[in-house]
């Protein structure tokens, strides 16, 4: 492939992922207020569906994206992405027209098992990367993630104050021109002589965590890592449902506090934790931001006034130190060798929060708003996330004096 070439393929990658963030993040403000409409019920009652609708979709994902990647191994990457992208715009599609709340199962599930687009468009930078630029180009998937979810919500957020369906509508029509856009534009990046047959034992979903056992060093962080990541749904999945609830937000503000937490982890993620992060160290950096992470949990719980929810993003994202610094611990402790295996074995534990944490965060927060309930505590999942980070805290600096990292 020519460098011209290149260019406009990685150019088109970007555009891809950062089409597809939009237009998860425009959904994202509208969603309850579409669930409570198709159950006929109230924003808890919605709440619960939509956790149902999370695990629906990241179950599908995590059992058929090991196939889906293997699929492109086989193929070829531009018909899985292609596939990827009409999987999404149909599922959107579904969930702009659908009567009642099964259409939405039904589109989420499909969305599931085509959205590998993530995984896929890493492995065709790889194809189009040089050795030495692989890194730099690798950036692009973060950098599109960011600025999808500064974009979209705020999109999602003031179309919705005019039509639910509109937010819904939008985000198909980005997803079905990208998958235009690619039939006639995207070069295939893989070579034939680079393609593979589909092995079993490759598919298995299971394989990447059974793997993990492999790691005896790493086990407690890995532990560490899972409870960061259920800990993150109860913001992740109830977020939307909480401020709706407690501060009466309509959509458009819930797109404005989304976008705020996409440029608050964006600035985190690729700016101070170059800074602060070497100057802390691996250790300090891990437990400091688990704490800060805790710290702006329990303020979310707590929060009397709308306006709080702003500042107490600050705290909470600025916890985004933690990750990295862990999987980078994590890594050090690992031979150079296994490096593919650790990392499949912790999007395993990923896509496990997935399918548990907004489940749980979800029914939770309906325990504690529906009209019988004992207590009225709309915050209890973000308590609970808390406590499930400072375990994680705790697990890592007993880890820490287990573990002698790999130099």
């Amino acid at each position: 492939m020519l460098q011209p070439k290149k260019q406009a393929a990685l150019g088109f990658i970007f555009a891809t992922l950062l089409i597809d963030v939009i237009g998860l993040g425009i959904i994202i403000p509208v969603f309850p207020k579409l669930i409570e409409h198709l159950i006929h019920g109230s924003l808890s009652d919605a709440s619960v569906y939509a956790g149902w609708l999370t695990a629906a979709y990241a179950i599908m994902q995590f059992l058929f994206s090991p196939l889906i990647g293997n699929l492109s191994d086989k193929f070829g990457r531009r018909p899985v992405l292609l596939c990827s992208l009409l999987g999404f715009g149909i599922d959107y599609l579904f969930l702009a027209f659908a009567p009642t709340i099964w259409w939405l199962f039904i589109g989420r599930l499909i969305a599931g098992i085509t959205g590998a687009s993530f995984t896929t468009a890493t492995a065709y930078i790889a194809d189009v990367s040089e050795p030495e630029k692989r890194a730099a180009n690798f950036g692009l998937v973060g950098v599109a993630f960011g600025l999808g979810f500064i974009i979209g919500p705020v999109i999602g957020g003031i179309l919705g104050k005019y039509n639910v369906q509109y937010p819904f509508l939008a985000a198909a029509g980005l997803a079905l021109l990208n998958a235009a856009y690619g039939y006639f534009i995207l070069p295939e990046s893989l070579s034939a002589e680079n393609r593979r047959p589909l092995e079993f034992k490759k598919i298995n979903p299971f394989t990447s965590l059974i793997q993990l056992n492999k790691y005896k060093s790493v086990i407690g962080l890995a532990a560490s890592l899972f409870l960061i990541y259920f800990a993150a749904q109860s913001v992740q999945s109830v977020w939307t449902f909480y401020t709706m609830y407690k501060f009466k937000w309509n959509e458009a503000w819930v797109g404005y506090s989304l976008g705020f937490v996409g440029l608050m982890v964006a600035i985190v993620q690729g700016g101070l934790i170059r800074v602060i992060n070497p100057k802390l160290g691996h250790e300090r950096s891990i437990w400091g931001g688990l704490l800060l992470y805790s710290f702006g949990l329990i303020l979310f719980a707590f929060a009397a006034k709308g306006w709080m929810m702003f500042a107490f993003l600050v705290p909470y994202c600025l916890g985004g130190i933690a990750g990295p610094a862990l999987q980078g611990y994590m890594s050090n402790s690992v031979p150079a060798n296994e490096q593919g295996n650790l990392q499949g074995g912790l999007t395993g534990l990923m896509s496990l929060s997935s399918i548990f944490g907004p489940w749980l965060m979800t029914l939770v927060f309906h325990h504690f708003t529906q009209p019988g309930a004992s207590v009225q505590f709309p915050g209890a999942p973000f308590a609970i996330g808390a406590i499930l980070m400072l375990l994680s805290a705790i697990l890592a600096v007993l880890s820490f004096k287990k573990n002698k990292p790999v130099l």
